[in-house]
């Protein structure tokens, strides 16, 4: 299904943000995960008629980040740091208590489409390791206990926004800093929660 009026609507104020419109692309690559929640092919259409570029040029980028989907992901993106200070603070038993209560391997999705789960590479919260990232929101200091706690809370709450400040409260430990200013802001989708293009939302 193509783009509303809308979301095209959207995706100009946001392509007007910058100097030449192809540098637009990430950001509206994130304006198409969270409308299907992955990067589907309807707007690698759309968004290459936007900026100019071809629908193969679009397509390498997605394809090549990461944290842009190819296929659907569950509700809640579930992504633990699996680097050298998550590592030696515990995160493999991080990994194995969510991959146990999901049932899920690196990379897959349950078929209720709650959890999506994935293995990751630093996330940026060293001083804070184990660092988990749910829909890319970071809580820190997660111990095996509190990730299951964790799972449990979104699967029985289903909470609709997800926001770093809230999780790390109820299930975080030692923060690489402290945060200096609250932020009730967050996602509800598996695209970052970013202000400035539209993909945050208030809790």
């Amino acid at each position: 299904m193509s783009w509303d009026s809308k979301l095209i609507d959207r995706a100009k104020e946001i392509i007007e943000l910058y100097p030449q419109k192809r540098s637009a692309l990430g950001p509206l690559l994130y304006l198409a995960q969270e409308k299907e929640g992955y990067i589907d092919d309807d707007s690698v259409v759309e968004i290459s008629k936007l900026i100019g570029i071809t629908e193969v040029q679009v397509r390498s980028v997605a394809s090549f980040y990461t944290m842009y989907k190819q296929e659907p992901s569950g509700k809640y993106l579930l992504s633990v740091c699996k680097s050298i200070s998550c590592e030696i603070n515990n995160s493999k038993e991080v990994i194995d208590n969510i991959k146990e209560f999901t049932g899920l391997a690196n990379n897959e999705t349950d078929i209720e489409s709650t959890f999506t789960f994935e293995e990751v590479e630093c996330i940026g919260a060293c001083g804070g390791a184990p660092a988990v990232q749910i829909n890319y929101e970071t809580v820190e200091g997660v111990t095996p206990t509190k990730a299951l706690e964790l799972c449990k809370y979104l699967k029985e709450e289903v909470p609709e926004v997800i926001v770093a400040d809230e999780l790390q409260d109820k299930f975080g430990g030692t923060k690489s800093f402290d945060w200096a200013i609250e932020d009730n802001s967050g996602t509800s989708s598996t695209a970052p929660g970013f202000q400035i293009i539209g993909t945050s939302e208030e809790k």
